[in-house]
């Protein structure tokens, strides 16, 4: 206000015609100098640029930030989809030493003895004294046969007998006389050498009549039919009054009883050939059978065929069984469980780390990050497992489920292991 007011003097004093002396002027000047004072105008009309360029800094750095959080998100991309490009796969060890396994194989049961019954005579049935389901002794009386025309041809056969042994002693009395004569010289060489001739022939025809004797009566014999051996009748086929032919196995029809000893039982089974050489006589097996689910029984190896079934490529092998309690019938299906022994120079592995492949059978094994496809070779097949008897060491990585496309040289990343 002061500088104003001395500024308004001064023009007061040249308009009067005072003009202040040229130093005088410049001393006033220097002191009645105004100061540099920003203009308000001038300022506000600077801001709108400041803050035009404040903003481009602040979306400068607001670009150059989102560059910058692109790049890396490109960059965690990039290394993501190469790492999902690497399969991740699950592996296992095999183990070492095949474990005892069981295998579990179907049987025929059959009888110890089975055998049909027929008549050795013809005639017609008298009586029977054992029916389906009876047990019987060895020796029992199973039938009766009526037999009226055997009957006559025993006494007509006892006859014939008879008759031979008369003409046998009437010809022994004739050589005899005809030897004593020849001494005596009372009759020739000749006549006596007939005598003795026909008493040969006559001895001849006594035996002939003494064997058709034996071989009625013991057909005679067959008019009772008796069992064989202790056991169950299974089958009765005639009843009384029934006409009976003389039959053998070639006349089923003909066949009277059937009969079988249950007291033992054989069960017959078809071994493969790969357990062929796990067969041992005399080893003991467990027999189950569905239709008595509860139950377990134990049985012998008695013998096996030695031989391989060219059609059916398995080992016959014949179990047997007490059946004391009759609780297994003939005919029943059963099964063997056969013991497979643990071997100790294989491995086991799940089968489903198997490959097949046109080349033959192989394994993906991880080693140092890559994949090796390893052939292997199998030996039993457990079903969940397999026997590998070479191509592997109990150390290796051996992947689990492996993808058909699996191959060689290929990285992959273990995620874990030991899982099946």
């Amino acid at each position: 206000m002061q500088q104003q007011n001395g500024h308004e003097d001064s023009l007061n004093r040249v308009r009067e015609g005072d003009v202040p002396e040229q130093d005088d002027l410049r001393g006033h000047a220097a002191e009645t100098a105004q100061p540099n004072i920003v203009d308000r105008k001038r300022k506000l009309g600077r801001s709108p640029a400041i803050v035009g360029i404040l903003a481009a800094l602040l979306l400068g750095v607001f670009i150059a930030k989102g560059i910058r959080t692109r790049v890396h998100a490109e960059e965690t991309l990039t290394t993501t989809t190469r790492q999902d490009a690497v399969l991740a796969v699950a592996v296992t060890s095999p183990v070492q030493g095949a474990a005892a396994q069981e295998i579990t194989l179907p049987a025929n049961t059959q009888a110890f003895i089975d055998t049909p019954i027929y008549a050795r005579t013809s005639g017609y049935l008298g009586k029977w004294y054992a029916d389906i389901g009876t047990r019987v002794r060895a020796g029992q009386l199973l039938a009766e046969i009526e037999t009226p025309e055997l009957d006559q041809q025993v006494q007509q056969a006892q006859s014939d007998l008879a008759a031979a042994q008369a003409n046998q002693q009437l010809a022994q009395i004739t050589a005899d006389r005809w030897t004593k004569l020849l001494a005596k010289n009372a009759v020739s060489k000749q006549e006596t050498d007939q005598a003795t001739q026909d008493l040969i022939a006559r001895q001849s025809v006594l035996s002939a009549a003494q064997a058709n004797v034996r071989r009625l009566q013991q057909l005679q014999g067959f008019e009772k039919v008796y069992a064989p051996f202790d056991g169950v009748i299974t089958t009765r086929n005639v009843d009384i009054g029934a006409l009976i032919q003389a039959g053998d196995i070639n006349s089923p029809k003909l066949e009277l009883f059937h009969m079988a000893s249950t007291d033992k039982l054989r069960l017959f089974v078809p071994v493969p050939e790969v357990y062929a050489n796990e067969v041992h006589n005399g080893d003991q097996v467990a027999v189950t059978s569905d239709a008595i689910p509860d139950a377990k029984f134990t049985g012998t190896i008695v013998r096996n065929s030695d031989a391989i079934d060219i059609s059916s490529r398995t080992l016959k092998v014949e179990v047997d069984i007490i059946n004391a309690e009759h609780k297994l019938f003939p005919g029943q299906y059963a099964f063997i469980h056969l013991p497979i022994p643990p071997s100790t120079s294989s491995m086991t592995l799940p089968s489903n780390a198997l490959l097949f492949r046109k080349e033959g059978l192989r394994v993906g094994v991880v080693r140092d990050g890559r994949v090796q496809l390893a052939p292997v070779q199998i030996g039993h097949d457990y079903g969940a497992k397999v026997e590998i008897i070479s191509g592997l060491v109990p150390q290796d990585q051996v992947i689990l489920n492996p993808p058909d496309s699996l191959a060689q040289g290929e990285r992959v990343n273990v995620e874990k292991g030991d899982a099946e």
